[in-house]
């Protein structure tokens, strides 16, 4: 039996792309389905072309229990969070007990919390004056980018660098490592 992960997104799913492709013809990690809270998100094309189950889902439906019991229907043993920007209930968290993982796009503690996400962190961290930046994938506890650290990464940034540029080069880092990061910590677990 192969271990089942599902992946959480709202936005264009370049993650759940790169996640989806690295893991295609894993011998023991597979992509159950792809999870998503906006119905108009580019992820969903994605999944569609991936061949990948979709389940789409309101945050109340998130809330209160409606999406623990998909999960729960999909066989599904660990989350993934791949540009999901919805805080992660108390249901999911003690039913995924140190099973749901998350990329963040800053060092943490850095540029973490409610809001802080996306261009949000890479205009913050242009507007201070970073010399680095980077990346920090985390299990996920019930405070916004409060778990354990698994991993982080850095990359340099010059006074030239722009909210833009430094988001490419998250990005860069982002598809580099999330994958491998994923496969450590569950082959590990």
């Amino acid at each position: 039996m192969k271990t089942r992960i599902a992946l959480f997104a709202s936005g264009s799913g370049t993650n759940v792309q790169r996640i989806s492709d690295y893991f295609k013809d894993h011998t023991s990690i597979e992509v159950a389905a792809i999870y998503c809270n906006n119905p108009e998100a580019f992820v969903l094309e994605r999944a569609k072309n991936l061949g990948i189950p979709v389940r789409v889902f309101s945050r109340s439906e998130l809330r209160e229990g409606d999406v623990l019991g998909m999960l729960i229907a999909d066989h599904v043993d660990w989350i993934i969070l791949a540009g999901f920007l919805l805080l992660i209930p108390e249901n999911l968290i003690e039913s995924f007990p140190g099973q749901i993982i998350n990329i963040h796009p800053a060092l943490l503690p850095k540029y973490g919390g409610k809001g802080m996400y996306g261009h949000h962190v890479h205009e913050a961290v242009v507007e201070n004056g970073e010399k680095e930046t980077g990346i920090t994938i985390h299990l996920v506890n019930e405070a916004y980018d409060q778990g354990v650290h698994l991993f982080q990464a850095k990359v340099a940034l010059d006074k030239n660098d722009t909210p833009e540029t430094t988001a490419q080069k998250i990005h860069d880092l982002e598809q580099e490592h999330f994958p491998r990061i994923i496969e450590e910590t569950i082959v590990n677990a």
